[in-house]
């Protein structure tokens, strides 16, 4: 991605454009070449809309500038235009009909093709002067100002969100060419952060210049998970839900809200006045404006720039519906009352996505009491796979993302996104042999890491200092299972090739794990044992009510040593057989 940014040494030729009508350049999405793709031999071409469709099959993916802009791209143009023009697959069967053939057929090609020109096409360029792409035309707020661009980039200084390294402050002037524009905007629509918002001219429902009680963006509500596959086409696919009762009657787009039913209540997003009110459908959910905006030009040397904007309220989604496809859940036995059973599951900061397996590999509900559930995409896929529609082998992989926000959700503090393979076999919710696997896998780096802080603390006591308080220090655990991070996904890749009869094989790659967190726990540990004085071999005696307890470095290390033996099982059984056959030699 480029910025372009005004600073003291330059001189911008800036001239406002009201609407961006006097521009040659009217932002056209469809055909303009504003998005880089990445070709199946690693090289970057510039595309539109239209282009990235119809030679989806030969990109691999869609180069963008952050994370958490992957669903945004998908949810809000790519499936959206997909679903509309060729429906949803209604059953198993047409979903691998569709998959089998790797690309969009020539009749598809030509109805996309007609969707997006004669159908549509005016509602896809950013600077329309009737209608622009998910904006409001002439959007004025009620105290006639307007902001930087910089409002709609969540790492650059505006208002209350003043991240630490910004290389901006908000008196900077931004300038965003049309490409960057349209991701940041769509951007804004699904991750803004809950901040007052500008009360614009037109919305009842704004006081004293500002509206309050905005919720974020709806992905802003969970954790994003987003298989992805070999080309961009496959991964349109396998984000594409099968409806066997297809769409839901009145369920449109947002380009197309003019020919939503009255009676569904939705209020237009090309107007400033918004509703609080569920998604009247698929199409509807995944193309939703949690905002009001409009992108301001101006005309510079290089072209036309986006360099204000007015954000204000928009649609406020009253829950995450069921039909929801990129999230997982938490499933609840007994809610409180007026609560659902199922509540989207928020990310974790500084969790790799491989500490979540559990998450993601949990094919059922839970069959007593609480617990997660994994998205409805990856059931899916899983339910696919029993039909041999997507082999075992087939190279899954699985991007999460999410924002971490702070003070009442009206800041960005984090941003979280990872990206791993995952064995489609450890989907299959009736052949748990690999995901107990997997599971075991995690599980033991999770104890290895609580036992790698208990000797940490044990230490310090020794050394006559107190354990760390919960939240805060720096833990040895974190350095242990980040050094993990690239062996699980090593794991991961490899066990995309077994099968239930490679029983051997799986051991072995489970001994192979087994000895990587070994080996990492040991070096966690020296390092620990390195930097403790002297006298911690000595140690201290610790009195809690009428108990005794004694620390010394000695002792904290045998204590560890013993709990690596009762999580590491294979490695302690080799050693015990070891240890025999040298006894009997």
């Amino acid at each position: 991605m480029t910025l372009s940014v005004g600073t003291s040494g330059e001189t911008w030729q800036c001239q406002y454009m009201e609407g961006g009508t006097a521009m040659a350049s009217e932002g056209d999405l469809v055909h303009d070449a504003w998005l880089t793709a990445v070709t199946r031999d690693g090289n970057r071409q510039p595309v539109g809309l239209l282009s990235a469709l119809r030679e989806s099959h030969t990109v691999r993916r869609i180069e963008l500038p952050v994370h958490t802009m992957l669903p945004v791209v998908l949810r809000q143009l790519l499936l959206p235009v997909v679903i509309d023009v060729l429906g949803a697959p209604r059953t198993r069967q047409e979903w691998a009909e569709r998959f089998h053939r790797g690309r969009f057929s020539q009749d598809e090609q030509d109805r996309l093709a007609d969707y997006l020109n004669a159908r549509y096409g005016d509602r896809f360029r950013l600077f329309d002067a009737e209608r622009p792409f998910a904006q409001v035309v002439g959007l004025q707020a009620l105290n006639g100002e307007t902001k930087t661009a910089a409002q709609l980039v969540p790492s650059m200084a505006s208002g209350n969100n003043v991240p630490l390294f910004s290389a901006l402050s908000e008196a900077d002037e931004l300038l965003l060419t049309p490409g960057d524009a349209a991701l940041w905007l769509l951007h804004a629509h699904c991750w803004d952060t809950a901040s007052i918002k500008t009360g614009a001219v037109g919305d009842p429902q704004a006081k004293s210049g500002k509206t309050t009680g905005n919720p974020t963006g709806p992905l802003g509500q969970f954790g994003v998970i987003v298989p992805t596959g070999r080309t961009l086409y496959e991964t349109l696919l396998l984000n594409t839900p099968i409806l066997p009762d297809g769409l839901e009657p009145g369920d449109r787009p947002q380009w197309a809200w003019d020919e939503r039913p009255a009676g569904l209540g939705c209020t237009s997003p090309a107007g400033a006045a918004w509703s609080e009110r569920p998604a009247s459908g698929l199409l509807d959910l995944l193309t939703f404006q949690a905002r009001r905006i409009r992108l301001i030009t101006c005309e510079t040397e290089q072209g036309p720039r986006v360099h204000r904007a007015i954000v204000s309220a928009g649609d406020r989604l009253t829950q995450t519906p069921e039909i929801e496809p990129h999230t997982a859940w938490q499933h609840t036995a007994k809610p409180k009352k007026g609560q659902p059973h199922r509540r989207p599951r928020r990310p974790t900061s500084g969790r790799a996505a491989w500490q979540g397996l559990g998450t993601l590999l949990s094919m059922t509900l839970p069959a007593q009491g609480d617990g997660p559930y994994t998205s409805l995409l990856l059931r899916q896929i899983g339910d696919l796979q029993v039909l041999r529609v997507l082999s075992e082998q087939y190279p899954l992989g699985v991007e999460t993302s999410g924002l971490e926000y702070g003070t009442q959700s009206a800041v960005v503090e984090n941003a979280i996104g990872d990206d791993l393979p995952l064995p489609v076999m450890a989907l299959l919710a009736q052949d748990e042999w690999l995901r107990k696997a997997l599971l075991e896998c995690v599980d033991q780096a999770d104890r290895v890491a609580r036992a790698l802080d208990g000797l940490n603390n044990d230490l310090r006591r020794a050394s006559g200092g107190d354990p760390l308080p919960r939240d805060k220090g720096s833990r040895p655990s974190a350095q242990f299972l980040h050094s993990l991070d690239t062996t699980m996904r090593r794991l991961l890749a490899g066990l995309r090739t077994v099968d239930e009869d490679d029983e051997e094989l799986l051991e072995r790659a489970q001994l192979a794990w087994e000895q990587s967190v070994q080996f990492a726990a040991d070096r966690e540990a020296d390092l620990l044992l390195a930097a403790v004085p002297p006298r911690a071999v000595v140690g201290r005696t610790v009195r809690n009510g009428d108990k005794e307890f004694v620390y010394r470095s000695g002792k904290a290390v045998g204590v560890f040593r013993a709990r690596l033996a009762e999580i590491l099982t294979r490695i302690a059984e080799e050693r015990r057989a070891e240890r025999e056959e040298g006894a009997a030699a």
